[in-house]
């Protein structure tokens, strides 16, 4: 009766701990949620059934005819691009004229509802290539009645965006511009080692590392988390930044994504899932304007890797910015300083409207739907 009586009370305390978990991180949200009005949430199904949720943040004055879409990378969400000014690419598009559409991906936000008989975590990242891009594209184009848009892509956003341009689809993008994306993988043993305990602990769905995150955001500033130069350089990020974005912008990881990683990471290649569609390869067939971005300090798309990956570009419009010290930038970036830099609004995203502006076509009335 004794052993009964201490296993009733570690259910208890461990229900008292759950419990106790998801009272602090709905707190956590809540003091750390963004102060700006919401964008427009739009609805874009997919073939296959999926819907996915994407965010639209108007230009107050519409000054051209192509929108920018905004695809965010993996474990994170629309907040990557849509944030609180001035760390938000899309208000700053916005403002310059554009009108900006920010996806999540399937499984991710507002975007995790599958179709029937479809689990939330049962997708690769074929699928939002094959799936979620195509959707992403023609909702925008038919909301702005625009013939041709840009995309805008961070890490896992831009090579998805990469992966889409070498299809039917690719056509219809006016340029491409890729924040951090490295389409070359070394096979480093920690890395290897990374990617190993993530597939682990994704089984059997997904990685649930969104709560943790927003647990430990408050302490953010004050204490450094293990392997958090892997993501972003915390010296670089105002510590009140860092908290909202930790509170805010993390999200699960599917195992299948994660599988894909683990095949890239081990065998140095950026191919779909069956492994029959080697998407390097094609990106010197790709004809379009292509921006490759990326920072001096990042771990995880490096400058070496930044510029093997503009090398393989035969388009003839290219250009490859490294933001860093060696370029006169105040600082030497990491991967989510790209965004959330302290200099980031005055040195990173500059040179996104500068590329947008020479390529984007003026807007009229006229040219309205």
């Amino acid at each position: 009766m004794e052993a009964w009586r201490w296993v009733v009370w570690v259910l208890v305390a461990g229900l008292v701990a759950v419990l106790g978990n998801v009272l602090w991180v709905v707190l956590v949200r809540r003091w750390y949620r963004l102060r700006t009005p919401l964008p427009q949430a739009l609805k874009a199904k997919c073939a296959d059934g999926w819907e996915l949720t994407v965010h639209a943040r108007r230009a107050p004055v519409r000054r051209f005819e192509e929108p920018v879409l905004l695809c965010h990378g993996l474990a994170a969400n629309r907040y990557t691009f849509d944030f609180e000014p001035p760390y938000s690419v899309a208000h700053y598009l916005a403002e310059a004229g554009f009108d900006c559409f920010s996806v999540e991906w399937r499984g991710t936000g507002h975007s995790r509802i599958p179709p029937r008989g479809r689990r939330y975590t049962d997708f690769s990242i074929d699928d939002h290539v094959f799936q979620d891009a195509p959707a992403l594209l023609e909702l925008a184009l038919k909301e702005t009645g625009a013939k041709r848009a840009f995309w805008l892509g961070h890490s896992l956003g831009g090579l998805v965006g990469y992966a889409m341009a070498q299809g039917p689809e690719g056509a219809k993008l006016a340029g491409l511009m890729a924040l951090g994306s490295p389409v070359h993988f070394k096979s480093e043993p920690f890395l290897r080692m990374l990617i190993s305990m993530g597939v682990r602990a994704a089984w059997p769905a997904r990685f649930r590392q969104e709560w943790m995150s927003a647990s430990l955001a408050p302490f953010l500033g004050y204490v450094t988390l293990p392997l958090s130069d892997l993501i972003v350089n915390p010296q670089h990020i105002p510590p009140r930044i860092q908290r909202q974005v930790y509170a805010n912008m993390m999200s699960s990881m599917s195992r299948k994504v994660l599988l894909q990683f683990q095949d890239w990471i081990e065998h140095d290649a950026f191919r779909s899932f069956d492994r029959t569609q080697d998407w390097r390869a094609g990106i010197a067939r790709l004809e379009l304007p292509i921006l490759v971005m990326g920072g001096s300090a990042d771990r995880l798309a490096t400058s070496e890797n930044l510029k093997s990956q503009f090398d393989l570009i035969t388009a003839k419009d290219r250009a490859l910015h490294v933001f860093g010290k060696d370029r006169g930038d105040a600082q030497d970036y990491g991967h989510g300083d790209l965004m959330f830099g302290s200099g980031a609004p005055t040195e990173v995203y500059p040179v996104i409207r500068e590329w947008l502006l020479a390529h984007a076509t003026p807007w009229t009335s006229e040219a309205s739907p």
